[in-house]
């Protein structure tokens, strides 16, 4: 089959390139525009417009999947159109174009959540089991019938990157047996069952921590937003990151209070502390917790004010 492939971040890598080594011609990949990245905000190609380049498939470069690029792809004559990651919606008359119009490997178990932030939101959620699940593509927001999925084990303090890279290669071999399929006719996809639940993108305010809460709940917080947008507090004011922490056996502290605790540096929250592992305080790189403790000049700083 002639394939029109759509991604943008590493996580779609996977999918291209056990695409690229089936027997499938890739006749185009969209990514995303270049973006400025560093502090010199240097125009960087995706991930996916890099392994593109790579392979020798040519790109089409677009924030938006609007009139133009879909008359660029309909002159490509694609039989299905495949995305993963792509960052923006595949509408009329796009999704029609190609004759088995578009699938999409999607990072949950669906109707589980459906949306832009599937394994934060699953994370955040405190979801042990999750997975990858490949759909063809419909108006409506991931509901269309699911052709194969494939399970995934949450290990204990994975975070949303750690699940996004499992999942990315656990699913790009799945998502190329459901091409193959579809070439030979064999391909069967059924309906969607169960309550679906929603996961929209997530903003700053959905790393904001709350050190009244429990701490599994915490705990499950800073898994779903690491890396980004990150889980954070305040310190005297300024903005202090948490950017890896655990469950602790010390004994109970005021919610937000930070202690040392033999050689951990613990915080305290709504039930059992929190161990803090590595942070990042405003205007500096990321450290370990023990360091940051030991260099500052108060005995009892309280994380949140």
């Amino acid at each position: 089959m002639r394939l029109v492939f759509a991604g943008t971040p590493a996580v779609a890598v996977p999918s291209l390139r056990a695409l690229a080594a089936g027997p499938h011609e890739i006749a185009a990949v969209v990514t995303r525009s270049d973006a400025p990245l560093g502090r010199k905000r240097v125009l960087t190609p995706s991930p996916v417009a890099q392994a593109a380049d790579e392979l020798g498939i040519p790109t089409i470069k677009a924030d938006r999947l609007d009139a133009d690029v879909t008359e660029r792809i309909a002159e490509l004559a694609p039989d299905l159109g495949v995305i993963v990651a792509y960052g923006g919606l595949v509408r009329e008359p796009l999704l029609s174009t190609p004759a088995h119009g578009w699938i999409n490997l999607h990072f949950s178990l669906l109707p589980r959540w459906r949306g832009a932030a599937p394994v934060q939101r699953a994370l955040i959620a405190g979801d042990t089991v999750t997975g990858a699940s490949v759909f063809q593509l419909v108006a409506a927001l991931d509901a269309g019938d699911v052709f194969a999925e494939e399970r995934y084990e949450v290990p204990p303090g994975a975070t949303t990157a750690d699940v996004l890279d499992a999942l990315a290669d656990i699913g790009s071999p799945v998502l190329a047996r459901v091409v193959d399929g579809i070439a030979d006719g064999t391909a069967v996809a059924t309906a969607q069952r169960g309550e679906p639940t929603l996961a929209p993108k997530l903003t700053l305010d959905d790393g904001a921590l709350d050190f009244t809460q429990d701490a599994e709940t915490l705990l499950h917080r800073i898994a779903g937003v690491t890396p980004e947008p990150g889980a954070h507090t305040t310190l005297d004011g300024a903005r202090f990151k948490v950017l890896r922490a655990a469950p602790s056996e010390a004994p109970p502290l005021t919610p937000g209070r930070v202690a040392a605790s033999g050689k951990d540096v613990i915080v305290g929250t709504g039930t059992a502390p929190l161990r803090l592992e590595t942070v990042q305080p405003a205007g500096k790189g990321a450290m370990a917790a023990g360091d940051w403790f030991r260099g500052l000049r108060t005995d009892e700083p309280v994380l949140g004010a």
